[in-house]
């Protein structure tokens, strides 16, 4: 098997394994990707093949209740900031050399696996609300832009506003789309993201969402908590992968 059929092999398993978990667990899609992906090209590379799927599992995700526009109403300082932190911290992602880019990647990995594992419960206070969601926006968007990775800390932030369990997939599916539009603006802003990408891009939508389709399914029949804790475990190790790189 050539190189090139070698790849697209790696590429459709990548974003089926994606999907799946985002199918199972409501989240994960982009990071999953990322760190595979991660493993055979650039990260940078890997962030912009992942523009298109990603965008459009979680508008989905966004649309599936009724909360959408007071979600809005209520999280636009946060998302602001993620547009903004983003696509200064892309440059970070385009410019580094790949194999700390990886390094970055495989960080954040670890971080969040094991804050998702051992951390404890958080809570917000309405309080604090006004001036710590544009701070966590901004740390979010800092850490997308240089490792193509949503998750930190915009998900348990999210997970400490107190919303419903619907709300709070949509509040997730707001921010992993937002993230999405705000990284690809950061790829092309930096150069790393060109119209020819799409296509491939493009290709990605159709195992991620037999994917998702699979995960729901697998969701019905098993625990999603021990599901959870399992592909955090991969994550993690994944991440160590990618963080070793460097020095090996």
């Amino acid at each position: 098997m050539n190189e090139s059929a070698n790849f697209y092999v790696w590429f459709t398993l990548t974003f089926l394994a994606a999907g799946l978990v985002k199918g199972v667990t409501g989240m994960g899609l982009p990071t999953v990707a990322m760190g595979l992906l991660g493993t055979v090209m650039p990260p940078a590379a890997a962030a912009a093949i992942l523009v298109i799927p990603s965008f459009v599992t979680n508008v989905w995700q966004l649309l599936s209740g009724p909360a959408t526009a007071r979600l809005l109403r209520r999280l636009w300082p946060m998302m602001l900031a993620i547009v903004l932190g983003t696509v200064g911290g892309a440059a970070l992602l385009v410019r580094v050399d790949p194999l700390w880019s990886a390094f970055s990647l495989g960080v954040a990995l670890i971080v969040y696996a094991l804050y998702a594992l051992l951390g404890p419960a958080l809570s917000v206070s309405a309080r604090a609300e006004p001036w710590l969601s544009p701070v966590i926006g901004v740390v979010t968007g800092a850490i997308t832009g240089a490792t193509g990775v949503f998750v930190m800390p915009a998900v348990p932030y999210l997970q400490a506003l107190g919303l419903d369990k619907d709300e709070l997939v949509q509040a997730l599916g707001l921010s992993f789309t937002v993230s999405t539009i705000a990284l690809a603006a950061g790829l092309m802003v930096h150069g790393a993201f060109q119209l020819n990408q799409l296509g491939v891009s493009t290709l990605a939508i159709v195992p991620a969402l037999i994917g998702m389709w699979a995960g729901q399914k697998i969701r019905a029949r098993i625990s999603p908590k021990r599901f959870k804790q399992c592909f955090l475990v991969f994550l993690a190790v994944l991440g160590l992968e990618l963080a070793s790189r460097p020095f090996f």
